[in-house]
């Protein structure tokens, strides 16, 4: 029963928060990305690998959904969206956003190598060689951030 209490305090966020994970989740990430096992932070922790795995898993998910929720803000404020079809040449990009920045008078700090390896960087999944495989929606924001979405 104490595990299961354990499990249910440390997966509720507080009021006034400043993290979507909890302090337990933030120390079992950190000694998982460090290399140690389940067991090896069941022990180090006081709790079982079965809590430990429970505490990774809702982190994970956690994080998931922290950046899901911050992709979808940027693409509310980014003022520069565009499709581009499957099939694009990747240095036909670049062009066509500077183009979509130039008719919101809006001057990117960017350069086409930039807005390249962004892209490639981003949804590396996306691309064959050259090519682009599937329709996408791409967004820039006003500091030249590129966001690429599939469209739904």
């Amino acid at each position: 029963m104490k595990q299961e209490d354990d499990e249910l305090k440390d997966d509720e966020l507080k009021d006034g928060a400043s993290s979507f994970l909890t302090e337990r989740q933030i120390e079992v990430v950190k000694l998982r990305h460090l290399g140690r096992s389940q067991q090896e932070v069941a022990d180090m922790m006081g709790t079982t690998r079965s809590n430990i795995s429970i505490l990774e898993k809702r982190a994970h998910q956690n994080i998931a959904r922290a950046k899901n929720t911050l992709r979808a803000w940027m693409t509310i404020q980014a003022p520069i969206s565009l499709k581009v079809t499957a099939g694009t040449d990747v240095f036909d990009i670049p062009a066509r956003v500077f183009q979509a920045a130039d008719r919101m008078s809006i001057r990117l700090p960017a350069t086409s190598l930039d807005i390249i390896f962004q892209l490639r960087r981003g949804a590396p999944e996306l691309f064959k060689k050259r090519a682009l495989l599937k329709d996408i929606e791409i967004y820039v924001t006003e500091d030249g951030e590129l966001i690429v979405q599939e469209p739904s």
